[in-house]
């Protein structure tokens, strides 16, 4: 009786887990601790003009997970709903000074402005509704893409990281946040009418690299909002993967009512629910900003 030779085949190979963007999870290594030395900080800023895609959400967080790594960092209100401050339990009504004093005078120390998030190693550079005035008073400045840069460069040496949470739009206020920076990461909800967005807002930051700030590059594009369980998501951000390739980070930020929770509380996910899925997302995120980003 002659022998089965599929008795003797080696055994397969295991394979690769795919994670929610289709493509095999990454080998990341274990976060290591800040550069030793002068800090000088890599500023990102973190842009969509489309409103409710999770912008504020993940500048938080990211800025959460960072800071867990070792690294001090400042997260820069730069929306006049002031959404970050209200997201760190600022209430920006009451603030004395904030990033609008900064970038229409010079007679205030950026360090004086800047407030404690009550999360230790990560601080916050406060908005309200006062920034939308700026728009217009700094067009008729001369350099006026690069005020936000001059006001964050005596900071630069405090920190590992700056955030810049920008507003919803392409105006003025977005462009100096393009120019101040160094890297920009694209928080993108899974859903049809943010994608289409996307192709505006990479030619602004194109005209921007071309214009003013030719260092600038895009980091990455994260998926936020998103639900596994519906045809519509899964679709949405394997276009994106299609389109953007490894720009796009393996880390996606799904749906989960932590986050409404979070901002109410006033306070990060990795504190409020330190142990929840959400929380675990945006460590991993932070991994992956910095497997990309070694000068943070």
């Amino acid at each position: 009786m002659s022998e089965n030779p599929a008795l003797f085949e080696a055994e397969a190979e295991p394979v690769e887990e795919l994670g929610p963007t289709g493509r095999p999870w990454p080998d990341l290594p274990e976060p290591r601790g800040p550069k030793e030395g002068p800090r000088r900080a890599v500023v990102i800023a973190m842009t969509n003009q489309k409103g409710g895609v999770g912008k504020t959400t993940t500048t938080i967080n990211l800025g959460a997970a960072l800071v867990e790594t070792g690294r001090r960092v400042l997260i820069v209100d730069f929306d006049p709903q002031g959404s970050a401050s209200v997201g760190l339990g600022v209430n920006p009504h009451t603030l004395d000074a904030s990033i609008y004093n900064l970038l229409l005078g010079r007679d205030l120390n950026p360090a004086d402005v800047v407030i404690d998030s009550g999360v230790e190693g990560l601080d916050l550079l406060p908005a309200n509704i006062d920034l939308s005035a700026a728009e217009v008073q700094l067009v008729s400045e001369v350099a006026r893409e690069q005020t936000l840069r001059r006001v964050l460069k005596p900071l630069r040496s405090a920190y590992d990281v700056i955030l810049i949470d920008c507003a919803p739009s392409l105006g003025l206020l977005t462009v100096n946040a393009l120019t101040a920076s160094d890297q920009v990461v694209i928080p993108l909800e899974c859903e049809f009418f943010a994608l289409r967005g996307v192709a505006l807002l990479t030619d602004t930051i194109a005209k921007v690299t071309d214009r003013l700030n030719p260092d600038l590059e895009i980091l990455g594009i994260v998926g936020t909002m998103y639900d596994g369980r519906t045809l519509h998501s899964r679709e949405v951000l394997e276009r994106v993967v299609e389109a953007f390739g490894d720009t796009v980070f393996h880390t996606v930020i799904k749906r989960t009512v932590k986050f409404p929770e979070t901002t109410v509380a006033g306070e990060p996910i990795t504190s409020y629910a330190p142990s929840s899925p959400g929380a675990d997302a945006y460590r991993m995120l932070a991994r992956e900003v910095l497997a990309r980003c070694p000068d943070a």
